[in-house]
């Protein structure tokens, strides 16, 4: 069975056992995450049941395993001829989650 969730403003094809990064999530690590807007159910063998927009009563249950932050990225303006350099660098945060149940 799988579902798509839908958090941080992304969409994703999770399933049982299943470990994915997703936008930061407020939470310490080992907490149980419910994600309520699932668009999509599809067991195993089955006809898959979509939603207008989320699927009714359809939840994905998630622990977190890691709250980090991803590899620097640099971020470089530049014009040519103008003298206009700049040099910048961010680290977008994330969680990591394993997922444990999808139920509906």
């Amino acid at each position: 069975m799988f579902a798509v969730i839908q958090t941080g403003g992304k969409q994703y094809r999770v399933a049982k056992g299943d470990s994915l990064r997703v936008e930061k999530l407020p939470g310490d690590v080992g907490a149980a995450v419910t994600f309520d807007k699932v668009l999509l159910l599809a067991p195993e063998g089955g006809a898959a049941k979509v939603g207008t927009p989320v699927v009714q009563g359809a939840k994905v249950s998630a622990t977190i395993v890691a709250q980090d932050r991803d590899k620097k990225i640099i971020v470089f303006k530049f014009r040519r001829r103008k003298n206009y350099r700049r040099k910048n660098g961010h680290r977008q945060p994330y969680t990591e989650l394993k997922i444990t149940d999808i139920t509906g």
